[in-house]
């Protein structure tokens, strides 16, 4: 699935035009089958405005104090992937190559358990989704409900029927 992604900006004389108007693809690692990101915008810094919509550059998938990032998550159904068959090496390094420092946050003795040091705010767009906090707390969500992240530690399950997207804001910050 591609998101069509429209940037407004300022140019040379002030005024407000449209900068680019494109589909941005989904980002979907070989070693999380079903699971889809797209990046939409995001920068290391804190941001300036006006701009001029040039893409700002970043690094990680998650961003460093006074960062942002923007995009969406889809979780598919909960389902055991077989490794069978894949390049596990090579599967790693396309999910590092693409979602830079997403794995560094992951607990490998736990899938899903992650913590960061970031303000998230997540928007459920479609379907349900079960947010697990460290304590084995977890509560359901759907369509229009959000959720704020305080840097807590948490995974994302999908024990329905059909895949669950989430529009995700991500906000640097400081450690406490």
């Amino acid at each position: 699935m591609s998101i069509r992604r429209v940037v407004t900006g300022v140019n040379a004389d002030g005024s407000s035009v449209f900068v680019s108007d494109e589909s941005v693809e989904a980002v979907a690692p070989t070693l999380l089958a079903g699971v889809e990101f797209h990046q939409l915008w995001g920068q290391d810094e804190p941001p300036v405005a006006p701009q001029d919509g040039t893409p700002p550059g970043y690094h990680n998938f998650f961003p460093p104090a006074g960062g942002y990032r923007v995009g969406t998550f889809t979780l598919p159904p909960d389902a055991t992937q077989s490794l069978e068959g894949i390049d596990v090496g090579a599967a790693l390094r396309e999910l590092e190559a693409a979602l830079p420092g997403l794995l560094a946050h992951n607990e490998p003795e736990n899938p899903g358990m992650h913590t960061t040091v970031t303000i998230d705010f997540e928007y459920v767009v479609s379907g349900r989704v079960v947010l697990e906090l460290d304590d084995g707390a977890t509560v359901e969500l759907g369509p229009g409900d959000t959720v704020v992240q305080n840097g807590t530690r948490h995974a994302w399950r999908n024990p329905f029927d059909e895949p669950a997207t989430l529009l995700v804001v991500l906000i640097g910050a400081t450690p406490a």
